[in-house]
């Protein structure tokens, strides 16, 4: 497949990137300085330089020919998110420009807190944790519901995957997907599952237009 990825150069962003590769699809990674994208030049590797993600026109213009798109975009930290949202308005624009040019596949990254705690899930997490949680990454996590609120009344084929605390730690493999909710007890999941798990699901139809909640 013909893949285009934003947030490339994001932890999580570059780990996505070198997977892709190695599945053999052909990536344009979408990023604001190409020196921070740790994955090694090769030829089914293009890297574009976009500063401005909320330019549709430019947006689109990257976007035609691929056949799914990728997003791993967020803030950097709580002061851009509440100063200068980014998963939200990027969104919009992503979604604008894939209207445009026919591309309707797209796999966004949100976050477990965002929706509701899992059927399952302990008091604790669902009264103490989850709210301390919530208020620490507020402005995030309103960014991310932003993007969520678009994409649901989008009729592109999306999904959305909630993963819990993020880790830098060797992947597994493997991981748990909860189709419609979030996983009891999922605390965290590897980068490296996670970038596994975005994959996986560009070919699974049952995901379209659902939000999917992974975990390790």
């Amino acid at each position: 497949m013909r893949l285009v990825v934003f947030g490339a150069t994001g932890a999580t962003g570059h780990r996505l990137v070198a997977q892709a590769l190695q599945r053999g699809h052909e990536i344009t990674a979408i990023v604001r300085d190409p020196a921070r994208l740790d994955v090694a030049p090769q030829a089914r590797l293009t890297v574009t330089t976009l500063a401005d993600l909320t330019d549709v026109e430019a947006v689109a213009a990257h976007v035609s020919g691929h056949d799914a798109v990728l997003s791993t975009l967020g803030a950097r930290t709580q002061r851009q998110a509440r100063t200068t949202p980014v998963a939200g308005p990027a969104t919009s624009a992503i979604t604008a420009a894939m209207r445009v040019t026919g591309t309707t596949r797209l796999i966004a990254l949100s976050a477990a807190p965002v929706g509701p705690p899992a059927e399952e899930e302990s008091r604790l997490t669902r009264t103490v944790v989850l709210p301390l949680v919530r208020f620490a990454y507020r402005h995030s996590y309103a960014d991310l519901r932003a993007m969520e609120d678009l994409l649901s009344t989008s009729d592109l084929a999306w999904t959305v995957i909630r993963p819990p605390m993020l880790t830098d730690a060797p992947g597994a493999g493997r991981y748990r997907a909860a189709i419609g909710d979030n996983i009891g007890g999922g605390s965290s999941i590897t980068r490296s599952d996670l970038a596994t798990a975005m994959l996986d699901m560009l070919e699974e139809p049952e995901t379209i237009r659902r939000v999917v909640g992974v975990a390790s």
